[in-house]
């Protein structure tokens, strides 16, 4: 066991991205026993639990002495498929380059993974008790989350482990601001995620004859059009009106702050109108007869991302709307509407990511977002309400390459990011019963 924070999460780190959980297929199991091995040679007890023997989830904890709040670290185990073109390194061989840790998972996410693994093995080995359970999970499948093996079976089969605060991917990004300064993003919520199926109608004909415009093809191609071309109505949130507050958005109107702020960097243009505006993405369009046939129907694939609080009779009136008159269609939800749960900041937790990020980067603003995307902190805030934030501090890896190399070629991050990781997760085990 090493005894340097900085040695030990970077070996942890190149041991997990040098196991293979690329899903699909998963395989997480491997990766669970690695941390299982890790984690009891501090002294705990561990347990790989799960109804896929090739897909085991880790679960360990330190029980609380006292009545104070209960966290959750959360860190998921597989990684995305990695393709070898474009990569300079094998990816699964953990490669150490300029001052970066190269491999699949080494941004999304093994680096977290290892960060909270570290922390909660050292908290152990101090000797602390914590002021209320801390709990540790190594999820599967929340790349894919379609084979209910991760952290939607652990909260149904499992209830004891969530607790009542969670820390999870999702933020930590620095921003530095068109205006002047510095923030610093963490995740409060989600938006809701669903999959529709435009089915459009029209009327089957000889293709040798083709009646140009009747044409079940072109009906479907002016729904594409239409529901890419559609801006509907923003929707500001608490969070996003406190971000507008905190940077003391100008403008006369909530139109005019909302402009303000997307312009204030890159990856605020493209959040700022996913976090205010629901979403409907055609992704696939299908028939079903030959050549020769002009068919009689015509299917839309569309990803649905919703605001948290909306429903499904808003995404049927959103699509209404976008195609207008003109086109013969029915509308099916191929799944749940899942998601669009959002945690407040008037929490411990909270105010200690506050604290960590004045401390390391004095100024800067921590900015609440609600991500387009979907982590398994979802499965958290459903099931006990618990209070939930993606934060791990990248405060030196450019965020260019943090985010173009995430589920790319040579995904790297800075090992001092990585080591900065470990020492904030420690911290909030050492402080959050100090409050």
């Amino acid at each position: 066991m090493t005894s340097r924070i900085e040695d030990e999460v970077l070996e942890v780190a190149s041991e997990l991205i040098r196991i293979d959980t690329s899903n699909p297929p998963g395989n997480e199991t491997p990766a669970a026993e690695y941390l299982a091995g890790y984690l009891a040679s501090s002294g705990l007890e561990v347990e790989l639990i799960g109804p896929d023997p090739a897909r085991l989830n880790l679960v360990s904890r330190i029980e609380g002495s006292g009545d104070g709040p209960s966290i959750m670290f959360m860190a998921h185990t597989d990684v995305v498929p990695a393709p070898v073109a474009n990569w300079t390194v094998p990816p699964f061989s953990a490669v150490q380059r300029d001052g970066y840790l190269l491999g699949r998972g080494a941004v999304d996410m093994k680096n977290e993974l290892a960060a909270r693994a570290v922390a909660f093995s050292r908290y152990a080995r101090s000797g602390a008790r914590p002021g209320g359970d801390v709990v540790f999970i190594a999820e599967a499948d929340e790349e894919r989350n379609v084979s209910d093996v991760g952290m939607s079976w652990l909260v149904r089969e499992r209830p004891d482990l969530v607790c009542d605060l969670a820390v999870n991917e999702g933020g930590g990004l620095v921003l530095d601001l068109a205006s002047g300064g510095q923030a610093v993003t963490v995740s409060v919520g989600e938006k809701l995620v669903t999959s529709l199926k435009l089915s459009i109608f029209g009327t089957a004909a000889h293709a040798s004859i083709p009646d140009r415009e009747n044409n079940t093809l072109l009906s479907a191609a002016w729904a594409v059009e239409r529901l890419f071309a559609y801006e509907p109505p923003v929707t500001v949130s608490s969070s996003v009106r406190n971000n507008l507050e905190k940077l003391s958005a100008p403008g006369d109107t909530e139109a005019g702050k909302l402009e303000w702020f997307a312009a204030q960097h890159p990856v605020l243009a493209g959040m700022v109108p996913a976090m205010t505006r629901m979403s409907v993405t055609p992704t696939g369009l299908a028939t079903h007869e030959p050549a020769n046939v002009v068919p009689p129907l015509a299917e839309i694939t569309c990803d649905c991302r919703a605001l948290p609080g909306q429903t499904e009779a808003d995404v049927r009136d959103h699509v209404a709307r976008a195609l207008g008159s003109g086109i013969e269609y029915e509308l099916e939800f191929l799944e749940p509407m899942e998601g669009g749960f959002e945690s407040g900041t008037d929490s411990p937790l909270y105010r200690l990511i506050a604290g960590y990020v004045e401390q390391k980067l004095p100024g800067a603003v921590l900015l609440p977002m609600v991500t387009a995307g979907f982590t398994d902190s979802h499965w958290v805030r459903q099931a006990r309400g618990t209070i939930a934030y993606g934060f791990a501090p990248v405060f030196d890896t450019a965020i260019d390459v943090y985010l173009d190399s995430m589920h790319g070629a040579d995904e790297r991050l800075l090992v001092s990011d990585l080591v900065e990781m470990a020492k904030f997760h420690l911290f909030v085990l050492e402080k959050l019963w100090d409050q």
